[in-house]
């Protein structure tokens, strides 16, 4: 067994693409590997801002001897046909064995390819692998006829410690790399993974990424703590900021104290998006007049320079962001709606400005729901998208709502209002937090509920992979908001008071309230199977409660899937599962038998058995204690009445014949079992439930 050294060194790679090429570059060298017979015991991709390097450990020194059996003509057969048998198999006719087969005399090949010697066949799978790197973006450079995405310095690359004679466009591989840029330019060779590693931390770059944003975050919280500070979590940024640098040292600048106050908002969004600087915090989670930038060397100057060149980037930086707070205040937000009307939100849905009537009118309706009051939701719906227009949100778009919300309390609008402008976009994804006060909740339920009930009408659904208007994001939205505000709303309704809002501004042919409503339901059922799972409940239990239909109320929803779940848990609803299958399978086998269902109740007055009598007895108990608490919306009771049914149940089986020789006794005893379904049915479709009997 030998190992696989891979060190492709380049111009500087974008952060963004680092991880995944690595990724992509381990992926293609497997399949290369695995194609050509080669099985491997791993492989480990490393990335830095200059270098994608490839680890692949235990490849066998040869390929394994393959031995073919192929079966060819009969041995009787046309000279013709076996003289082409013989020129696909490279084989002589000596070379054929002759066999008896049930089917005849025929001629077989044995064919034996002696493996190769890996390092003959490896400089082709290496060099494939790097042919087929997806870049997102790529070039040529120099002479070259190859792409790559940034000029490609050099190559290295050991196969068992020696040189492996690959080639990329006009780069030839070799044991040499270098070092940090302007700690450690000059090349330097290397013999196997671990002397690389080692090498190039004396040559000032840290290979491993994680490492290096552990270096990072430690350091920059080390030097927040000694201004008493904290750091401002980004994680994503932290990602970011790792793959540009290979050896990290971070240092921390100071904000002019006469941006204080702009919003932190606006403040932390230009550093992060501009700049690539962590936001410090003081121990009351405001923003401190420090930011942290991490810089790519060892400054002679203990980085005084770096600091004071970074620093005054910022105070540009700040500057304009400063000019838009002022200028963007100079406007009340709604004098701002009529310029909403040039901004066309779909073709086939109006402009914004139709867009934030809509939602205003939509949010009012919803207040009832949420517990809002009407004028404020609709105040804030029809000011939620002015903001858009300012030039703040135009620099940063990733603020509109944040400056929506600074913007109408500089207005003088009321504090419920300007929240709910804030929240109305949220949750923006699954880590994001869901607006919880009533004015909020309506404004961000009636952009979401009108854009859902829009696009479905114009036809514009997600199908497979593609959802280019987000709607699985806003369905899930929806979700989230009436689950974790416990929020009774009637989901049909709602469809229904969105569809009726926008009709009037769809262009051309559109779906029908009902038709849309219907549509949503089952992608609002969809998205909330997507999200359970998630969470860890299992899908047939969804699937069970979902099939009652008729449910648009995800609170009820939620409250029965939860005492479903707790019923199949215990032995009683465990054991009794395994006798409504049994019960169900009777039912099938002797409908289809018979042609005919068994639906009704069971004559009480022909039974039998004490058995069956008893069974029958406590059927229409659970029944109606089953009925009842569905109607008070106690699933749990609910669930308790059915466990009642284990014992009889349990006993009917042990104890009586459901196929008697009397036609009539047969019939009532089907009806009896139908009658077990049908009440099990009140609370969920058993059948749905898997892993049982």
């Amino acid at each position: 067994m030998a190992d696989l050294l891979l060190e492709l060194l380049s111009e500087e790679i974008p952060a963004r693409m680092q991880v995944r090429a690595a990724e992509d570059l381990k992926t293609l060298l497997l399949e290369e590997l695995a194609g050509a017979g080669l099985k491997v015991a791993g492989a480990v991709a490393h990335s830095t801002p200059r270098r994608l390097v490839l680890s692949v450990t235990g490849i066998p020194a040869a390929q394994e001897d393959v031995r073919e059996e192929r079966r060819g003509p009969r041995a009787d057969a046309p000279a013709r046909a076996i003289e082409g048998f013989l020129g696909s198999t490279g084989l002589t006719r000596e070379q054929l064995e002759e066999r008896e087969t049930p089917k005849g005399s025929f001629l077989f090949a044995v064919i034996e390819k002696k493996g190769q010697a890996t390092v003959e066949v490896l400089p082709a799978l290496v060099e494939a692998a790097i042919h087929r790197l997806p870049w997102p973006k790529s070039m040529r450079w120099g002479a070259n006829t190859v792409r790559w995405v940034r000029p490609l310095q050099s190559i290295l690359c050991l196969f068992d410690g020696a040189v492996l004679p690959v080639r990329y466009g006009n780069v030839q591989a070799s044991d040499v790399t270098r070092g940090h840029r302007h700690h450690a330019p000059k090349p330097f060779s290397v013999s196997s993974f671990d002397d690389y590693v080692a090498k190039l931390r004396e040559a000032s770059v840290i290979l491993d990424r994680e490492e290096r944003k552990q270096a990072i975050d430690a350091r920059v919280r080390e030097l927040a703590a000694a201004e008493g500070l904290h750091l401002h979590e980004d994680a994503g940024l932290l990602e970011e900021v790792a793959g540009l640098v290979e050896w990290p040292v971070p240092l921390v600048g100071r904000i002019d104290d006469s941006f204080m106050d702009v919003p932190a908002e606006v403040l932390t969004t230009s550093m992060r998006t501009h700049q690539k600087y962590f936001a410090l915090d003081h121990a009351d989670g405001s923003l401190a007049p420090r930011f942290a930038v991490v810089a790519n060397m060892v400054a002679e100057d203990g980085g005084a320079t770096i600091i004071a060149g970074n620093e005054k980037v910022l105070r540009a930086r700040l500057s304009d962001a400063r000019f838009f707070w002022d200028q963007d205040r100079a406007r009340r937000l709604d004098s701002r709606l009529g310029d909403l009307d040039p901004i066309v939100f779909h073709a086939r849905m109006g402009t914004l400005r139709r867009k934030a009537e809509r939602v205003s009118r939509l949010a009012g309706w919803l207040a009832g729901f949420t517990g809002a009051e009407s004028a404020a939701a609709e105040r804030a719906g029809l000011l939620a998208k002015a903001d858009l227009t300012t030039g703040m949100v135009g620099e940063f778009p990733e603020l509109q709502g944040f400056m929506g919300r600074y913007y109408a309390i500089h207005d003088g609008e009321s504090a419920v209002v300007a929240d709910a402008i804030r929240w109305h976009y949220s949750p923006a994804g699954p880590g994001d937090a869901c607006p919880t006060a009533p004015v909020a909740m309506a404004v961000a339920l009636a952009d979401k509920l009108d854009s859902l009930a829009g696009f479905f009408a114009v036809g514009e659904k997600p199908t497979g992979s593609r959802d280019p208007f987000a709607l699985r994001r806003a369905a899930l939205g929806v979700i989230r908001i009436v689950l974790e505000n416990n929020l009774r709303l009637p989901l049909a309704q709602a469809f229904g008071a969105a569809h009726a809002g926008i009709a009037g501004d769809l262009v051309g042919e559109a779906a029908d309230a009902a038709t849309v409503t219907a549509e949503l339901l089952d992608f609002i059922a969809d998205r909330l199977r997507v999200h359970l799972r998630e969470q860890g409940v299992r899908h047939d239990l969804i699937t069970a409660v979902f099939a009652l239909g008729g449910e648009d109320d995800l609170v009820r929803l939620m409250a029965r899937v939860g005492a479903l779940s707790a019923f199949v848990a215990s032995d009683d609803g465990a054991n009794l599962i395994v006798a409504y299958r049994r019960a169900a399978n009777i039912l099938r086998i002797e409908e289809k038998k018979d042609g005919a269902g068994f639906d009704g109740p069971a004559d009480r007055a022909i039974f039998a058995e004490p058995a069956e009598r008893a069974l029958g007895t406590a059927l229409t108990t659970a029944a109606e204690q089953a009925l009842a608490a569905v109607e008070r919306e106690d699933f749990t009771a609910a669930m308790a009445a059915m466990a009642t049914l284990r014992a009889p149940v349990d006993a009917f089986f042990d104890g009586v014949t459901v196929n008697a020789d009397d036609p009539a006794l047969r019939a009532n005893r089907l009806k009896l079992l139908a009658e077990i379904r049908t009440t099990l049915h009140r609370v969920a479709d058993f059948a749905r439930i898997e892993g049982q009997g």
